[in-house]
């Protein structure tokens, strides 16, 4: 007070300058006029700065001693010298808030001449047109503007992969800036890459009330430097160029290239200190990308330090996550709501590659080894010490081991187009996650040899990667070549490639977010015709993903997201039939759900009418009632498979059985339920939801929607050139094979059993066997005569089209009797075996009724069945009864009551009257 001149300089503290209440620590004077004051307390009196502001408002609204006014002194601080909290009384409902430093002078000043604050402003955002928006994005916006409005500080969207986090994000960001006047806003990323594709979405963002683009009204800036312009609206970061800056550090820009997930910190660096370049006060709004795994640990540091509302985005939160953001959710979205919306795109299955290697570790015996620098990968060869036990975790990082990776390889490649993608022609967009970029190297060489193709066919996309990643990353997503990508971790999170339809998993992950988010890279919807850019052989949009492990990882790292199909080998009909039959179980309704899911997503506009018109027959309404007269609504606004497939999920869902339990049982909002009252909820929640398949006309409807979009793959039949050449060499060369076929019957009818029997037509006595049929079959199709059943089929078809009635061979076995039957004359037209044997039944089964009496309904259709077992298998035993389809009627003990003594004459009569 003794020194005291207040125009010293813009910002004056002043010691002990006297109150109406008495003298206060510290008055603050900003450009002459008093604005503030400080209550200052011992350092271990931190617990008690709360407290103290109290006496702190006291002081600013006393009134000063030489003044005859009272002024307004609306900014309060209380601070220990290390704590130091800040209140300014001009916000409606003003509360403290812990603050890094106290404020710049010019801050005050610049603050005092605004008649509104901040925190008023963001009281009352104008309405929102939400045209264009999804339903999450919406809620996210405005859930979020009212927890501005409530001043909370912290808050977390929790949005799944391909939600449009980053849209709903920038819709924010412009909401804020035009209507709260937010000076500076902070997007921070953890990667460089998610900076580049943030900074992309910023430029390309146009709102829907203004025709100019986002970066046209306020000006953005990704950081490449440690220079931040005044004029900037919107700062795009990463988190630790942003903790270099506060640090005053060049950055290594490589550490901008790596995901913080995988980052691993040896040592603690010093504290971040004040920064007169960028005071706490500099970003109004901080917006935390992936903040599941950037706001721990060292990078916290950046959060501290400035006075921002802090906002987290991301698709994985966990618990650390959730306290950090101090539970305050303002959107929750998960994965498998995004699968229901048609958002996001579910697991279809897991297929799992092991080995002995990978399973158990090897061995290798003293002796000369060949080894490599990890970098260089230059060779040179070391007599080992003593044998070389290495477990399977060394793989790929102590010991390379080319047969194991080779072995993965193989496997994928033979059955990638077999089981995993049966109707494709080409690999699907296949991304391989890899341990590190040696092991990436290692892959790709392996896989372009057995693929057998070049090296557009299979690309590393990693920082260290020689080819421009950008470049190849965009050619992935966008173009035919590369089929296959392999990478350590740049697009292991965040990286938007849509059409990839397959993840390798050739390293293990212990982070369950970090798999999530790995899984992520594959959830992206795509229509069909952008699917068909680059993958031509699909036959409709993208409807799923396969993960295939080959390390483990799905049994090492349980993921937070279910997987719905459970039961890929269980047909529709068939799961819809056992839900009719009383199945509640998980995995038979969660893979009942994952298939309406889809089947939802391919219905025509018919189809969907239809099935509400069915439903509104049948009583079946939006919402499924349990005991007690609680209604489980549907997310949806209108009755479709969709909204089924809800209603059979939620029966499984923690959060919204634990909700129903809560009504049911009348809990209080914050008291869980038993054990026993959620099973008893959850169960009643699965019979509700299965009610529309006990109905036989729903059922049926979905199952002819399923098989007007669907085609059978026929992965049994073997197809064969049965002609090759110019049309008017056809009949030449149909008779060659006939001439050959005459040869082979000729060369054989001795020493092959069946040709045999045929040739002298000794049925009665020697009945043909499927084991003799099969013997001449594999002869036919040897040196020297090559012939197969199609062959002469079309063959004779060609040279005698009056007299060959059928045109294609339904059984290649049996049908090749027919043939040899024509070639000997002893019959006078080619017709299929099992036509042959059909004439041949119902000629017996007259001579029979006419001559016993009529066969009873119940043993003609035991007599029909035994038809049909010789016409595919050429005779029949007593034995045979006790098989299928024989069994499911009562097998052999039914045929013996219907025929009684009579049944082995009257297998016999049939194996000779049908065949002979």
């Amino acid at each position: 007070m003794k020194e005291f001149n207040r125009l010293a300089a813009v910002g004056i503290a002043v010691r002990e300058f006297p109150t109406n209440s008495g003298p206060v620590d510290y008055l603050l004077f900003v450009d002459g006029s008093p604005v503030g004051v400080v209550e200052a307390k011992a350092e271990d009196k931190g617990v008690s700065l709360a407290t103290a502001a109290e006496q702190s408002i006291r002081y600013a609204k006393s009134g000063l001693k030489y003044m005859s006014t009272i002024p307004d002194i609306r900014f309060i601080y209380e601070s220990t010298g290390i704590l130091t909290n800040f209140c300014d009384l001009h916000d409606d409902k003003a509360r403290s808030r812990s603050v890094f430093s106290f404020h710049r002078p010019e801050t005050l000043l610049e603050w005092s001449k605004d008649t509104e604050t901040l925190r008023n402003r963001m009281k009352t955002f104008p309405l929102f047109d939400t045209q264009g928006f999804r339903d999450c994005q919406v809620n996210a916006i405005l859930n979020l503007e009212r927890s501005f409005s409530d001043n909370r500080p912290r808050a977390l969207i929790q949005m799944a992969t391909g939600a449009g986090k980053t849209y709903t994000a920038i819709t924010s960001c412009y909401r804020l800036l035009k209507h709260a006047k937010a000076k500076r806003i902070l997007f921070l990323v953890d990667t460089k890459n998610l900076g580049e594709q943030a900074e992309g979405e910023f430029l390309s963002y146009k709102p829907s009330d203004d025709g100019r683009l986002f970066s046209e009204l306020y000006n953005v800036r990704r950081l490449n430097s440690s220079y931040i312009p005044n004029d900037t609206k919107v700062c795009i970061s990463t988190i630790q160029r942003m903790y270099s800056i506060l640090r005053g550090e060049e950055i290594d820009e490589s550490a901008e290239e790596t995901s913080l997930n995988e980052q691993t910190i040896t040592s603690r660096p010093r504290e971040v200190t004040y920064n007169p370049k960028y005071p706490p006060e500099f970003f109004d709004i901080i917006i935390i990308d992936e903040c599941h795994r950037s706001i721990y640990n060292v990078w916290q540091q950046v959060l501290d330090y400035f006075d921002a509302f802090l906002v987290g985005l991301t698709a994985t939160p966990d618990q650390r996550t959730f306290g950090f953001f101090k539970q305050n959710i303002v959107s929750e979205y998960t994965h498998e709501q995004a699968v229901l919306d048609d958002v996001n795109v579910g697991r279809e299955g897991t297929y799992l590659i092991e080995t002995q290697i990978g399973n158990n570790g090897g061995i290798i015996l003293r002796q000369t080894v060949e080894k490599r620098d990890r970098l260089s990968r230059k060779k040179r060869w070391e007599q080992l010490d003593e044998d070389l036990n290495y477990r399977p975790s060394q793989l790929d990082k102590d010991v390379v081991n080319p047969s194991q990776i080779r072995s993965i390889i193989r496997s994928f490649k033979s059955t990638v187009l077999t089981e995993m993608f049966p109707t494709r022609q080409e690999i699907p967009k296949t991304l391989v996650f890899a341990k590190t970029d040696s092991h990436a190297e290692d892959i790709i060489n392996i896989i372009r040899e057995e693929f057998g193709e070049g090296n557009e066919f299979c690309k590393k996309i990693t920082y260290a990667a020689t080819e421009d990643p950008k470049s190849v990353l965009n050619a992935f997503r966008n173009d035919f070549y590369p089929r296959i990508a392999v990478t350590v971790d740049m697009i292991a999170t965040g990286t938007d490639v849509k059409p990839i339809e397959c993840l390798i998993f050739m390293r293990d992950v212990r982070s369950k977010n970090y798999f999530e988010q790995m899984l992520g890279r594959a959830t992206r919807t795509l229509d069909y015709e952008n699917l068909r850019r680059v993958s031509p052989s699909a036959t409709q949009r993208k409807l799923g993903y396969v993960i295939v492990d080959a390390v483990g990882v799905t049994k090492s790292q349980k993921t937070a997201s279910r997987q719905l199909e459970r039961k890929p080998t269980v047909s529709l009909k068939d799961l819809m039939m056992s839900v009719a039959m009383g199945a509640r179980d998980e995995d038979t309704l969660t893979s009942l759900a994952s298939r309406l899911i889809k089947l939802d997503k391919v219905m025509t506009e018919s189809e969907k009418q239809k099935f509400i018109s069915l439903c509104d027959e049948e009583g079946i309404t939006l919402g499924t009632q349990i005991d007690g007269g609680i209604t489980v609504p549907f997310h949806e606004s209108t009755i479709s498979p969709k909204a089924i497939a809800e209603t059979l999920l939620n029966a499984f869902d923690e959060d919204v059985v634990s909700q129903i339990a809560r009504k049911k049982y009348n809990l209080f909002e914050n008291e869980d339920a038993t054990d026993e009252q959620f099973a008893k909820t959850s169960g009643q929640m699965a019979t509700a939801a299965s009610v529309p398949f006990h109905n036989s006309k729903i059922r049926n409807h979905i199952e002819n929607v399923r098989k007007s979009h669907d085609q059978v793959v026929d992965n049994v039949n073997i197809d064969q050139i049965t002609f090759s050449g110019w049309d008017s060499e056809r009949a030449e060369k149909a008779g060659k094979v006939i001439d050959i076929f005459s040869q082979f019957i000729e060369d054989n009818r001795s020493s092959i059993e069946a040709l045999e029997i045929i040739y002298s037509q000794s049925y009665k006595h020697r009945p043909l066997t499927l084991k003799m049929v099969k013997e001449l079959y594999d002869t036919l199709q040897k040196a020297p005569y090559y012939l197969t059943t199609e062959k002469l089929w079309t063959a004779y078809a060609t040279r005698h089209s009056d007299k060959v009635k059928e045109k294609n061979v339904v059984n290649q076995l049996a049908d090749i009797i027919s043939l040899i039957r024509f070639e000997l004359g002893q019959t006078s037209e080619l017709s299929l075996f099992s036509s042959d044997v059909n004439v041949r039944f119902q000629s017996w089964i007259w001579n029979k009724n006419k001559g016993h009496g009529q066969f009873t309904e119940e043993q003609t259709e035991w007599l029909r069945m035994v038809r049909d077992h010789i016409a595919t298998s050429m005779q029949i035993t007593a034995d045979d009864l006790d098989f299928t389809p024989f069994d499911s009627k009562g097998g052999l003990g039914r045929f013996y009551q219907l025929f009684g003594n009579e049944y082995e004459s009257i297998l016999n009569e049939m194996n000779y009257a049908l065949v002979a």
